[in-house]
């Protein structure tokens, strides 16, 4: 009897092994599917669906939720044939094998998470594009796109359990050896643009070391030391089949889910899908920014939700874009980027002494953010609006900035009207001597800074008549004109010129809404 069991003991043996090796050779026969592991997948789709663009993109139409245009008449699923003929017909010089791996995985895009797919094929819309654009410079097949799909379902905010971060899932050492800039204030790897020139320079080193792409793709998920580690132990194969079982578990269905989302973002009508409509803008502008600015800036004066402002540019992980450390750039709607242009002084004026004041910072190690108060240790004040009046005359007659007065009173613009009553905050020393600017005339106020009063404001009557008056014309400065602007207006007249007839000298500043004083040439 003993010798009956321990001879049917090495027969099982033997069947194990025999199946074991079958099932190296031959992934198709494999009963028990060993699947990715799904939980960073379903994860970061979770914080794709919180991006302000998406959650607009739902909430501006339901008639569009997922779901209500599904096309009935079309299967959930197909023969293996049909995948394989449609896979064979996907323009891609990377192999696109077809076996029960990638079967499982094409079901799960196609009906298990069809509605997220939806979502995905808006965002690629925009970021593929992109993308492309990037791949195709550095000489990359352009169907690598589609490992962003798996690595972070397009999402640039993605981060994984163990800390990989951004679209393209770049772990802290990776991304830094690949040039991407990674500090309290920025993390590139959550930049669409940077963080795929970071991944291309990664795949073409990959490449260079396997010159086999689907061994490459296993790689840029587990690493070339499991990729290397999996090859000597099967005697130097290097047939991403033929290592399969000694790669790391979520690895072994990477490839495969890889070439499921190639298939569903190419044939993903023929489930009855179609590309969720995204609210994010399909042409934007960047910008070059070299001076530090905060995402609260460009919103309020421009207008643009914030959240907005955060989707378009998902790296600045407090809202503060450090330019003055290096530039960096800035990511806005192409119908804002002139306007940014235009008003950028008052931009980067606008409550700076809040945004960028230590004083005003919380310490706090988890959380650093700036507070809107009032300043401490000084006296406030109240200044009627007079006819002729603007807040650069206001701003100088009390020696405060321009960008502190309008975020005292809620100023967004330079608009003000007669009789508003402004709020000011002086110091308690010198509170006598600024009382009285309420009541004074122009004429006096513009004296008691040093100044002239030959440039007449805005609402002041015009001089009064006399045997030369005919030979000036008075011009009301706009936002963004200088002296050397209004010049050109003019035929014959230079900026000095101008200069000289108002009393001005090149170190005064003119304001929105001021008259000046022009001889137009004969």
């Amino acid at each position: 009897m003993k010798y009956f069991n321990v001879v049917w003991i090495f027969v099982l043996i033997g069947f194990v092994n025999d199946v074991f090796a079958s099932s190296k050779n031959n992934p198709d026969s494999v009963t028990v599917i060993n699947e990715l592991d799904f939980s960073n997948f379903s994860a970061n789709l979770d914080s794709l669906m919180n991006l302000w663009f998406v959650q607009n993109s739902f909430t501006k139409d339901s008639n569009l939720l997922v779901g209500d245009y599904e096309n009935k008449s079309l299967p959930s699923k197909y023969p293996d044939s049909v995948y394989i003929e449609r896979l064979s017909r996907i323009p891609s010089i990377i192999p696109l094998s077809y076996n029960r791996f990638v079967r499982n995985y094409i079901h799960v895009y196609t009906e298990k998470k069809k509605d997220m797919l939806e979502t995905m094929l808006g965002l690629a819309q925009y970021y593929f594009p992109l993308i492309e654009e990037v791949l195709d410079y550095n000489n990359l097949p352009v169907e690598l796109k589609y490992m962003a799909v798996i690595e972070s379902a397009l999402n640039p905010r993605a981060v994984s359990r163990v800390g990989a971060t951004g679209m393209w899932q770049f772990m802290y050492g990776t991304g830094r050896a690949y040039g991407l800039t990674i500090n309290s204030l920025v993390d590139e790897r959550r930049d669409p643009l940077m963080a795929t020139k970071a991944a291309a320079n990664y795949l073409k080193d990959l490449y260079n070391i396997y010159n086999d792409w689907i061994l490459v793709i296993a790689a840029y998920n587990c690493g070339p030391g499991n990729v290397n580690k999996a090859i000597r132990r099967t005697g130097g194969k290097r047939d991403y089949w033929d290592i399969y079982y000694y790669l790391p578990r979520e690895t072994r269905g990477y490839v495969p889910a890889y070439i499921a989302a190639t298939y569903a973002m190419n044939f993903y009508p023929m489930h009855g899908l179609r590309p969720q409509p995204i609210d994010l803008p399909l042409t934007t502008d960047t910008l070059i920014v070299h001076e530090n600015l905060h995402l609260k800036q460009v919103s309020e004066v421009l207008h643009i939700p914030l959240k907005e402002l955060r989707d378009l540019n998902p790296q600045y992980r407090r809202d503060i874009i450090p330019g003055k450390s290096k530039p960096f750039t800035l990511r806005l709607p192409l119908q804002y980027s002139v306007e940014f242009i235009d008003f950028q002084d008052s931009i980067f004026a606008y409550k700076d002494s809040i945004y960028f004041n230590p004083a005003n910072k919380i310490s706090n190690p988890t959380r650093s953010k700036y507070v809107h108060q009032p300043p401490t240790g000084k006296v406030k004040l109240y200044y009627t609006v007079r006819s002729g009046d603007n807040l650069g005359y206001i701003a100088e007659w009390y020696h405060v900035r321009l960008s502190d007065l309008r975020y005292w009173n809620g100023i967004r613009r330079n608009t003000i009207r007669v009789g508003q009553k402004l709020v000011v905050y002086i110091p308690p020393s010198k509170t006598e001597q600024y009382k009285k600017i309420n009541s004074m005339t122009f004429t006096e106020k513009q004296r008691s800074i040093g100044k002239s009063v030959s440039i007449v404001s805005q609402n002041t009557q015009p001089a009064p008549a006399s045997k030369d008056a005919s030979k000036y014309v008075y011009y009301k400065v706009r936002y963004g004109d200088t002296v050397w602007d209004i010049a050109k207006k003019y035929p014959g007249v230079t900026d000095q010129d101008i200069l000289n007839i108002n009393d001005l000298s090149h170190k005064d500043k003119i304001h929105p809404g001021q008259q000046i004083k022009i001889k137009p040439k004969d």
